[in-house]
């Protein structure tokens, strides 16, 4: 490759942050397989199962419209808006105008740019858990925030210490990110914790961001941080299709909350993209309508794989909550390994399995795994069998 002669830079905010863990590992997997090796990845979170037989009607039908490819509108169109109003008052009893409080988004992750670029300034400090999704911390480092990390622990049951908090240094505070239930750990919301976490909120004029993708996997009794009385003047959540309807590559997703923040994040998001392709929006709209029956066969399969996963961390001699919700098991790792990349490494090059390590996720998952469920069974059989040898 010839290199470049140019004194070029790239931009500041650029050396804050290192490529996505999973964007470099996959790339490494992809090398492997290409040399014959045939990896059972039970890394990534990505839905193997199909949307509801409606949902791909809808979607058929509507591209093959005169009108279907046109730029669509920033808001979203009325049918979505309204289908997922109607959605989130039937499953978490929240009422949502879908005209002022709710801005559909091509995928909640898109959301979490807009929302940060809407509420930080450089300089501002943001509130990110340990462990948690990356992407809040790179975000923040992007919009050259501040990242306050603040611990989750195996010993506190994976729930936030607001003692802990209330000691903190909270000058400067914007925003503050949550995620129940929670990834990796799978720990479930309760009404209590929402609660108490709105409270914190309203006490240091700090905004909340509850991002909430897993509350439909392996979980009966799903709940928005919306449903508590007054979150919505505090309070931004988001939502995706992408698990909850086995949707993960269309890229559709909400954010709600209160007029005012929805304005502020649309202005945003509608200088950056161009909307969402109408098809995808009818076709969303009819997914929102998958009934209780649908969702319950969707967890049937989740339920039966979670049992193979259990047997890999059993296993593997690792430790687990049974009572996890969402599409992965969580496990801590045994103390003969030195740290957890010895056992994932160990695992990914004699056994040819992937799963994820723990460390990705923060300083407080650098002794647990986290296997995905988005494999079909006979794969986390396979990926059993293959482990038994090795280890």
């Amino acid at each position: 490759m010839k290199k470049h002669t140019c004194n070029i830079q790239p931009a500041n905010r650029v050396s804050q942050v290192k490529e996505y863990y999973f964007s470099k590992k996959l790339k490494e997997v992809a090398k492997m397989n290409a040399e014959g090796a045939n990896i059972i990845s039970l890394g990534i979170g990505s839905p193997d199962l199909l949307p509801s037989a409606a949902t791909l009607e809808a979607l058929h039908e509507d591209s093959l419209r005169a009108d279907a490819n046109g730029y669509q509108p920033y808001v979203g169109i009325a049918p979505f808006r309204k289908a997922y109003s109607e959605w989130y008052k039937e499953w978490y009893g929240v009422e949502l105008n879908p005209d002022t409080e709710m801005q559909p988004l091509i995928g909640s992750k898109e959301g979490i740019l807009h929302i940060t670029l809407a509420f930080v300034n450089p300089g501002d400090k943001v509130l990110v858990p340990d462990p948690g999704y990356p992407t809040y911390s790179s975000v923040s480092s992007l919009a050259e925030a501040e990242v306050i990390k603040y611990d989750l622990t195996y010993e506190n049951d994976w729930m936030p210490d607001f003692e802990a908090l209330e000691k903190t240094d909270l000058s400067g505070v914007k925003l503050m990110w949550v995620n129940y239930p929670h990834m990796p750990t799978g720990k479930k919301a309760t009404p209590e914790l929402y609660k108490k976490i709105v409270e914190f909120g309203k006490k240091h004029n700090i905004v909340i961001v509850n991002d909430n993708p897993y509350s439909f996997i392996l979980n009966d009794n799903p709940l928005s941080i919306l449903s508590i009385e007054g979150a919505k003047d505090i309070c931004v959540e988001l939502n995706s299709m992408s698990k909850s309807h086995n949707m993960p590559g269309w890229r559709l997703g909400i954010a709600c909350s209160n007029p005012e923040f929805i304005q502020w994040i649309l202005r945003v998001k509608s200088n950056i993209d161009s909307g969402i392709y109408r098809p995808l929006q009818i076709a969303a709209t009819e997914a929102l309508k998958n009934t209780k029956e649908w969702h319950n066969a969707n967890n049937e399969i989740y339920s039966r794989r979670r049992k193979k996963a259990e047997e890999i961390m059993e296993l593997l001699d690792c430790s687990f909550d049974h009572n996890q919700a969402g599409m992965f098991l969580w496990g801590k790792i045994p103390d003969s390994y030195e740290n957890v990349e010895e056992l994932t490494e160990l695992i990914l090059h004699k056994a040819k399995v992937f799963i994820t390590p723990g460390m990705i996720f923060g300083t407080n998952g650098e002794r647990f795994i986290r296997i995905s469920l988005c494999a079909p069974e006979e794969k986390l059989q396979e990926a059993y069998e293959r482990i038994k040898r090795v280890i």
